[in-house]
């Protein structure tokens, strides 16, 4: 197929995708239709497609621009003929989430979707034990199973495609990322902290009540929730503090109207927030589940890090630089407004938090990002396992509990070890956007002092030297040209080891 009309099939068939994803996990609609977007383009997901798109990634000059768009669209191939094979999944497990409800054994009877929500606001051990059960027992008979089917289809279908030998090579050469580096980085990083997570760990586990080797899965969502910070964050102020800050750098909060915010509560709203950009850059979605407190008002800025990248894209630049590219980038966009909750000054400023208590709550955002860092490198690092093949299903459950449990200290259940993964190796792009914030945001005090975040000249700035590229570049080369140095853990860790002494 000419490369042109590719581009504009494509993008047409994304926008519908991400159109229909929007609509049905906001709560919109009760179901995804799926399978009849991928009908309407058999023409861009056949195999005549697939093996244009290889040759020209093969036939491109090393280092060259068409080499980085044709590895791009080589990318989108393989997943929109795997997202072809899913569809009917995908679908089925959307229609599961909205109508599966978990009964407690009190006789409690809680929508799915809301677990999570009411775990993380329970003080009490033992409910919130007893609602984890009841939802580990729903996932075990229902969502394990799917979610199973589900990657051996996965896997299936890319080795189908016989770009590389097996899943992780197919994903290194059309991501052009290594497994086996970051496996390396993540290794050295649970190493490197382990002695502090430790400390920290047990001072936070103690000042819960909660024993060591206790400590649950549920028990983490509840001690990262930072109730005892509520009032500080009040849910009736958010949206217009928020836009205050962006008012304040230079930029619009909803990119002169392309960014729409969906932040109420709807039933069939997914817990987990999202972007969903549908039109690149005009039609953009921000959607958020309220938990309260604290949670919601970093959830909204890591959003609305997203919104803002893709709301403020070329609208000139082709398709696979507006939609496709290295996600690391928009993790690492939406991970630089977030990670304002561990600025001191911005709390003050925008928050109800005094100086008494700002400390304190740094401390504890120290806590939580350590965990989730660790959390994720020992994610990574089991998924490597999943995807490589070399373990067998059954024996997968136990060792993502025990590889979960060693990083972070807390009990994981063997129900989730199939629940608890990102397809194609996302957690690739967290793992690396959380290198990249940190560097760009040492760039941006270097650039417009401690406070960039309520310099004027800052926004414009974000937006025309990151925002604007889309994810024409990749993480590594955002890194070097906006902030002068090489990905690595190493400014994560210190900012980390900034906090925990706040």
């Amino acid at each position: 197929m000419n490369l042109e009309r590719l581009r504009g099939r494509a993008q047409a068939f994304t926008e519908d995708v991400s159109r229909e994803g929007y609509l049905a996990y906001s709560g919109l609609k009760p179901e995804a239709a799926l399978q009849a977007i991928y009908a309407r383009y058999p023409d861009i997901l056949s195999d005549e497609t697939l093996g244009g798109c290889l040759g020209r990634f093969r036939d491109a000059a090393e280092g060259s621009e068409d080499a980085r768009a044709a590895r791009m669209m080589l990318e989108w191939q393989v997943e929109a003929r795997v997202g072809r094979q899913l569809a009917s999944l995908d679908e089925r497990e959307v229609a599961l989430e909205n109508e599966s409800v978990i009964r407690v054994a009190d006789g409690r009877v809680i929508p799915y979707q809301r677990a999570a929500i009411d775990i993380a606001n329970s003080s009490d051990a033992g409910d919130r034990e007893a609602i984890d059960t009841a939802r580990a027992r729903v996932v075990e008979e229902s969502f394990a199973p799917l979610r199973l089917e589900r990657l051996e289809r996965e896997l299936d279908a890319v080795e189908a495609m016989d770009i590389a030998p097996g899943y992780n090579a197919t994903f290194e050469t059309v991501s052009g990322l290594s497994l086996v580096s970051l496996g390396a980085e993540c290794e050295a990083f649970l190493r490197d902290t382990a002695s502090m997570w430790d400390s920290v760990l047990n001072e936070r586990l103690r000042a819960f009540g909660i024993a060591r080797g206790e400590a649950t899965r549920a028990d983490s969502l509840a001690l990262f929730r930072l109730r005892e910070f509520d009032d500080a964050f009040p849910e009736s102020v958010m949206e217009s503090v928020i836009r205050r800050n962006c008012s304040e750098m230079g930029l619009d909060a909803t990119a002169a109207g392309h960014i729409t915010l969906d932040i109420g509560d709807r039933p069939g709203k997914r817990p987990r927030a999202f972007c969903s950009p549908v039109r690149i850059p005009e039609e953009v979605y921000l959607v958020l589940r309220p938990h309260g407190g604290q949670a919601d008002y970093g959830t909204f800025l890591h959003e609305l890090g997203h919104a803002l990248h893709f709301a403020n894209a070329r609208a000139d630049y082709p398709f696979e630089y507006r939609w496709l590219g290295d996600n690391s980038v928009t993790e690492g966009y939406a991970m630089l407004f977030d990670h304002r909750m561990q600025q001191r000054e911005w709390l003050l400023r925008y928050t109800g938090l005094d100086r008494n208590r700002t400390g304190a709550f740094l401390r504890l955002a120290g806590f939580e990002e350590l965990h989730f860092v660790r959390r994720y490198c020992a994610k990574f690092l089991y998924e490597v396992q999943v995807y490589g093949g070399g373990v067998g299903w059954k024996s997968l459950p136990d060792m993502y509990v025990e590889m979960l449990a060693a990083a972070t200290g807390f009990r994981y259940r063997r129900a989730d070890a199939f629940i608890d993964l990102d397809s194609r190796f996302y957690s690739t792009r967290y793992l690396r956007a959380w290198q990249l914030q940190s560097l760009l945001d040492e760039g941006l005090v270097n650039r417009f002092n401690e406070d960039w975040w309520r310099n004027p000249a800052a926004g414009p700035w974000i937006v025309g030297e990151l925002f604007s590229e889309g994810q024409r570049e990749t993480a590594g080369e955002v890194a070097r040209r906006a902030a002068g140095a090489d990905l690595s853990f190493a400014p994560l860790t210190r900012k980390i080891e900034a906090l925990l002494s706040s």
